[in-house]
């Protein structure tokens, strides 16, 4: 084999899953047998068993990684998601190995792990960029949260009842005034999920876009839009109580009256490697199941 284009790799996996460990120790001794140095994700390391290798948090990983890194996660978009928060700001690109069905972003296979992997550290591989979403919270002026998404910024309500009051200004400019069951704030990458489910258009990831969309609004008149990426959006919430935001759905924070949220694209992007001959296309085909409709295979 080739000098592998990449000299080290952090193993990062869901350990909750079935029979995870198992395949991120054999990714692990494979890796060194082919000269690349494995070190195991921090938490990954303290739930599975995989002894006789380095351990390290991403966040140490981020700060020490030069261009001869990448990053293995072997789980679900979800795992990957979480990687790529916490890689993206370092440069750091990622492969997902899917433990179980094919996802979006977790592209290769469980059972093709070793000859995608093989390929693709030898140089083979499609590279992409994805938009990163970065969010402030700022309550009577100050900043009490910050975060960043790689697929969504979701504001809405935490309560049982009523619905979310919300003033959009794009750019410092009026938008609109909406009362919904809340807002989702999607990049390309998230259009094709919470934003897709509540109606919302798919946008190829190439496309440096944002796409607003309402969560059972109140009227027929508050449709998503697609925004330019480089706006700044500032979402004031109306209603008085019982309303959140959360970030790709994993970390949140409870607003009041008057809170508003500031979102913009942050500075770096998250940079994923896919096989060769990787298509976006055929990923939706399979995940959408569109080629039930074509008739096509693949």
């Amino acid at each position: 084999m080739p000098t592998p284009v990449f000299q080290h790799a952090v193993l990062i996996g869901k350990h909750q899953a079935a029979g995870v460990s198992d395949t991120l120790g054999d990714i692990a001794a494979w890796l060194a047998g082919q000269g690349v140095e494995p070190v195991i994700e921090q938490q990954t390391s303290l739930q599975c068993d995989l002894p006789g290798h380095a351990s390290a948090s991403l966040l140490d990983i981020g700060r020490r990684a030069g261009g001869d890194w990448v990053a293995i996660v072997v789980g679900g978009d979800g795992t990957m998601l979480g990687a790529a928060r916490e890689l993206a700001p370092w440069g750091v690109p990622l492969m997902g190995i899917n433990s179980g069905r094919l996802g979006f972003i977790t592209d290769i296979a469980e059972s093709e792990w070793r000859e995608a992997l093989g390929s693709m550290l030898a140089g083979h591989f499609e590279r992409e960029q994805r938009a990163v979403l970065s969010g402030q919270v700022l309550r009577d002026g100050e900043a009490i949260y910050t975060g960043i998404a790689i697929n969504d910024v979701v504001v809405n309500r935490s309560g049982a009842t009523g619905l979310v009051e919300l003033r959009v200004e794009v750019d410092g400019r009026a938008m609109y005034a909406q009362r919904a069951d809340g807002l989702i704030v999607a990049t390309p990458t998230g259009s094709t999920a919470y934003a897709m489910s509540a109606g919302g258009p798919i946008l190829h990831p190439s496309l440096p876009g944002l796409v607003l969309v309402p969560i059972a609004a109140h009227t027929l008149s508050n449709r998503p839009i697609v925004l330019p990426e480089q706006v700044r959006i500032d979402i004031e919430v109306a209603s008085r109580s019982d309303v959140g935001v959360n970030f790709d759905m994993q970390h949140f924070a409870d607003l009041m009256g008057g809170d508003h949220i500031h979102l913009s694209i942050a500075p770096y992007r998250a940079l994923f490697l896919h096989p060769p001959g990787w298509s976006y296309f055929s990923t939706l085909r399979k995940k959408l199941h569109w080629h039930e409709i074509l008739g096509a295979e693949d």
